[in-house]
């Protein structure tokens, strides 16, 4: 399992939505939707700013992902952008790697 950084913004049609709905009802409705995909939804959180809507994911891999975001994206209540998270191990394990990198120009 991958952790993926869901951050969305309400259109207007989601907003609505989620003015008729609150906001914990449309937490469960998300939950329901990560775990469609065989994920679990570990954090959800409204913000203000650029984001009005944070979930934190733990998904079976990037094809989990791409379905949650195309098809929450299509539903036109949220536009969606996500990132990939990554745990210090990972960046532990590939420090540890290396590479054979040269420098533009050297």
């Amino acid at each position: 399992m991958a952790k993926y950084m869901f951050r969305t913004s309400y259109t207007q049609s989601g907003l609505t939505g989620l003015i008729a709905e609150g906001g914990t009802g449309r937490r469960e409705a998300l939950r329901q939707t990560v775990e469609s995909v065989g994920g679990t939804l570990e954090g959800f959180y409204y913000a203000f700013g650029d984001d009005d809507l944070i979930l934190i994911t733990d998904l079976p891999d990037s094809t989990a992902a791409t379905t949650l975001s195309l098809n929450i994206a299509a539903a036109g209540a949220l536009t969606v952008s996500v990132t990939v998270l990554i745990d210090p191990a990972t960046v532990d394990a590939a420090v540890a790697q290396g590479v054979s990198y040269r420098l533009p120009g050297a």
